[in-house]
């Protein structure tokens, strides 16, 4: 009897497959959204540096790594770091392709909460440290043999030249 029903499962069976007559298999189109933009940076363009305050934010992670997302995103964006410690936004930019005021609607549209304040175009970011070479800081305090090594490495108060001018601005 046993074998009576494995042979009629196997007849059956073998029925159902040849009853499928589908050579082609089914194809199916799914939509995915890319995650990455990639754009690419012109090499000839002429950048500018913006720092701002952003107001609103709460923590380091949802807030401010998303709004920094959403700015590097930009079409024209060389580089862009928000800092949730110190409320700031440093972003590098193709001045021909964004402006001071579509990196504010950027961050405004990330959410309502957020909101930029004291926007300004600078040279070097606040974050970033001007180091003088050593002949350079050498010569703004050369006149004096009997100084020690570390006080020769200090820029004087009337110091005009270019090494010290740019540390006194940091």
């Amino acid at each position: 009897m046993t074998l009576k029903n494995i042979g009629l499962v196997a007849v059956a069976s073998l029925f159902i497959m040849a009853c499928k007559n589908d050579s082609k298999p089914e194809i199916k189109t799914v939509e995915t959204e890319v995650t990455a933009e990639a754009h690419t940076l012109d090499p000839n363009a002429k950048y500018a540096k913006a720092e701002f305050s952003i107001e609103g934010m709460t923590c380091a992670m949802g807030c401010a790594k998303t709004i920094e997302k959403k700015i590097a995103k930009m079409d024209g964006v060389k580089s862009a770091t928000v800092d949730f410690d110190k409320q700031l936004a440093m972003v590098e930019y193709d001045e021909a392709k964004v402006t001071p005021t579509s990196l504010e609607e950027t961050v405004k549209k990330t959410g309502d909460m957020y909101s930029v304040k004291d926007m300004k175009t600078v040279d070097a970011f606040s974050t970033e440290k001007h180091e003088c070479k050593a002949d350079c800081k050498m010569a703004c305090c050369a006149d004096k043999a009997e100084k020690t090594m570390a006080e020769k490495k200090e820029c004087k108060a009337d110091c005009k030249m270019a090494c010290c001018a740019k540390k006194e601005k940091a």
